[in-house]
């Protein structure tokens, strides 16, 4: 290997260029302040490890373009206090969309995550072209709760289950939802709703949800696991959502677990195997085979079984035998430090977890820890919050550059100082 070499003094120059020295400090006083909240300047400073002329002038053209704003002032006992600075949440918004069979689920937040507005809609739709209708006329609907227009929102994130091809623009492995599996989607979603998107998986939404706001805040390590009319599985590595080598990280659906497909299960290949003997409708199958009759559905077994039906009971008990196995292999593979369930059936994992904990001591010597989701219903949408606000704070950055770069004064190499780092890590940072 050739020794290192070192850069002539003009490529030196350049990689200080007080201009980058600028914008980096400015990004890094921004994330400071979304972080801490409100704070005077000289604890700025300390805090960054910059020099308070340059925290000053930095937050100066920050305030400029309406990305920080004064808080007021900290009491204090004598003298005259400080101006405390925070990040203006205003200067953007996000939306996140929750796509399920049943029900679109919409949140509108600021860039500090504080909800603005929601939105809960049926989702009636049999084809993929009216259900791109629906989630832009519910984009308007819930954005205008809060005197807003669409072409307000900084970033939408929409989670849906399946996996985006972003080459096709397709989302594949999602045949819960008629017709969202096909070419154009991402393009057609796009035109629909203008500005900046993001399509992501719905278990892996939900995982950033539970470790943002959630069951899994303290975990690095950990498997969030999302039963309703599908399933899947987010995967959350030191801190960092695991998605794999296409994305498909978590389709556990597939899991050929349960024996051979037969003749008379058709749907195995496309649907998924254990998908098919763990979902809402196998909870519901269960409870039919074992005597329950009528119009019901998952969540009326588990009413029932708390009631002390022997058929509902039956059924929760086969539902928990089939977890139980998934989670056993989860923890085979992955050894997470905790296993987070939810989802429309695995909200009411205190009734299925006894079972479960009986059936996996017949499996293997893993002992996990595992809980329910603390945010239920809006895991997904609370996560596409989460990925949003990473999303929205870097383009309300980036258009803050691009207003005043041809304007900008020149400023001394001292006035620049040295940047200090921040972390900038992706959907899975805490917001």
């Amino acid at each position: 290997m050739s020794p290192t070499k070192t850069p002539p003094p003009s490529r030196l120059r350049a990689a200080v260029a007080p201009s980058l020295l600028r914008e980096m400090n400015q990004q890094l006083l921004l994330d400071l302040l979304f972080g801490t909240g409100p704070v005077t300047r000289p604890q700025l400073a300390r805090e960054a490890g910059l020099s308070q002329p340059t925290v000053f002038a930095a937050l100066s053209d920050l305030e400029k373009g309406g990305l920080v704003r004064p808080a007021g002032r900290p009491e204090v006992s004598s003298g005259r206090p400080a101006v405390l600075y925070e990040a203006n949440p205003s200067a953007g918004s996000v939306v996140g969309v929750d796509i399920g069979r049943n029900w679109l689920h919409l949140v509108l937040a600021d860039l500090s995550g504080r909800e603005l507005a929601r939105l809960d809609v049926r989702n009636t739709t049999h084809t993929s072209r009216t259900l791109v209708d629906l989630v832009r006329k519910s984009v308007d609907q819930v954005t205008a709760r809060a005197d807003l227009g669409t072409g307000d929102v900084t970033h939408t994130v929409v989670g849906s289950p399946g996996v985006l091809d972003a080459q096709r623009g397709q989302v594949k492995y999602a045949r819960n939802l008629p017709g969202w599996q096909r070419p154009g989607l991402a393009e057609a979603l796009a035109d629909k709703l203008g500005g900046s998107l993001t399509i992501d998986n719905d278990a892996n939404l939900a995982a950033l949800g539970e470790y943002t706001f959630g069951s899994a805040r303290q975990a690095q390590q950990f498997a969030y696991l999302h039963i309703g009319t599908g399933v899947g599985l987010g995967l959350v590595i030191d801190g960092k959502l695991y998605r794999g080598f296409s994305g498909s990280a978590g389709e556990v659906g597939y899991l050929p677990i349960l024996g051979e497909p037969t003749v008379a299960e058709p749907e195995w290949p496309q649907r998924g195997m254990l998908e098919m003997a763990l979902a809402a409708d196998a909870v519901v199958r269960y409870a039919t085979d074992a005597g329950m009759t009528g119009d019901i559905r998952a969540e009326d077994v588990f009413v029932a079984a708390a009631n002390g039906d022997p058929a509902a009971a039956a059924a929760v008990l086969t539902e928990a035998k089939v977890l139980a196995r998934l989670v056993t292999g989860i923890c085979a593979f992955f050894d997470p430090e905790l296993v987070v369930v939810g989802g429309g059936v695995g909200q009411n994992f205190a009734q299925l977890e006894p079972a479960m904990r009986e059936e996996m001591t017949r499996f293997a010597p893993m002992r996990p820890r595992m809980r329910a989701g603390d945010l239920g219903a809006d895991a997904v949408v609370r996560g596409a919050i989460a990925t949003g606000i990473h999303a929205a704070r870097e383009i309300v950055f980036t258009r803050h550059l691009a207003r005043t770069s041809s304007g900008e004064d020149e400023t001394t190499d001292a006035e620049a100082e040295r940047p200090a780092t921040a972390d900038r890590s992706g959907g899975s940072s805490r917001a």
